[in-house]
């Protein structure tokens, strides 16, 4: 990977590596973990929107036309792969879905079941037409918000610092781990009647299938030969997420 991955302007302070990759991921992680954890106990979530957005404007702003290129914001070369990601996630989400639903239940050490309870302003009650109109808005907003921001950030912008100094398969790996330990503060540590517990067991379930799912999401960036590949796979699987949440939880 040339210098020329980054802008001039960052190229004092940021180099194409693991350095690199490790202070962007605890710059953009630390404060998004605080924030998830705010909006669990607040039931508020617009930062958190700030936070994918950022992370969606994060190559722009770092990056040169061609660092753009090499972390996969560039046409596929297969298109196939693109549907096929987006029916992977789904499949996927519903296997973690029964995972859990068969271990745990609907309880709150069901990784879906406890984020339902996060999603706020919604009806006590809700007729058919209701229950699809907040699915489709949820849907939409799962869809795009984080798997734009997340993908091009982890697959993306993290994994190609990661891969300059480690290659590709260990590169994949530390921006699934990266990203599968961001996501303790979503579920794992879990606030319930009014205090903070650690589920040890479920969050480790919950953090090693994702960590599992963001191996999927590179496969398909690869096969692709875009990172949309990845943010398709991605949106599959949130989709899923909503699904279940409306029609076989809430």
């Amino acid at each position: 990977m040339q210098p020329e991955f980054y802008r001039p302007f960052w190229q004092p302070f940021l180099r194409p590596g693991w350095r690199s990759g490790l202070a962007l991921v605890l710059l953009w992680s630390i404060p998004r973990f605080w924030l998830v954890l705010w909006a669990s106990r607040t039931g508020s979530y617009q930062f958190v929107s700030l936070i994918f957005l950022s992370m969606w404007a994060a190559p722009y702003l770092l990056l040169s036309r061609e660092g753009r290129t090499a972390m996969g914001i560039r046409r596929p070369r297969r298109y196939g792969w693109l549907l096929a990601g987006l029916a992977a996630g789904l499949a996927c989400c519903g296997l973690m879905f029964a995972l859990s639903y068969g271990i745990y239940g609907l309880t709150e050490r069901n990784w879906l079941y406890y984020i339902s309870g996060t999603y706020s302003n919604l009806p006590p009650e809700m007729s058919a037409d209701t229950r699809l109109a907040f699915f489709l808005i949820f849907a939409a907003i799962g869809m795009t918000f984080s798997p734009v921001g997340e993908e091009l950030f982890y697959r993306g912008l993290i994994h190609e610092n990661f891969r300059a100094s480690f290659g590709q398969r260990l590169a994949s790996a530390l921006d699934s781990l990266a990203f599968s330990l961001v996501h303790l503060a979503h579920f794992g540590i879990v606030y319930v009647s009014g205090s903070w517990k650690f589920l040890a067991v479920p969050a480790f379930l919950w953090a090693a299938a994702l960590f599992g799912l963001c191996l999927l999401f590179s496969y398909f960036r690869h096969r692709s030969g875009s990172v949309l590949g990845a943010i398709l796979a991605h949106a599959g699987f949130n989709l899923g997420m909503n699904y279940f949440i409306f029609y076989h939880i809430l």
